[in-house]
């Protein structure tokens, strides 16, 4: 199962790293991706679309989209925002569990 972390700020002036990954993994269809927000200190609107996209087009290829080690003040906007409705609930916080081989970064900072 893939997973990315996504750390730093996420916002306009630095998604588009985060959106070209997410769509280089879903390319190969994979059952699941993660997104482990662990490292995440700031999400804007264009964060929040990007994370909306990976759940878009995941749903397109057959894909679950999973979050991960979501920040309180993440899940905050994800609630008010219904993105919460969209992702399911988010995973718990241990990395352990994919293996430090399958993560993918994608630190925007």
């Amino acid at each position: 199962m893939p997973l990315i972390r996504v750390g730093g700020e996420l916002a306009y002036a630095t998604a588009t790293p985060l959106h070209a990954e997410v769509d280089r993994v879903l390319a190969d269809a994979p059952r699941a991706l993660v997104l482990d927000f662990a490292d995440l200190t700031f999400i804007d609107s264009t964060g929040l679309a990007v994370i909306v996209h990976a759940w878009r087009e995941g749903q397109s290829v057959g894909t679950t989209l999973r979050l991960r080690a979501v920040p309180r003040f993440l899940t905050s906007i994800l609630d008010i925002t219904g993105v919460a409705a969209l992702v399911g609930r988010p995973l718990p916080a241990t990395r352990a569990a994919l293996g430090p081989d399958s993560a993918r970064s994608a630190a925007t900072a």
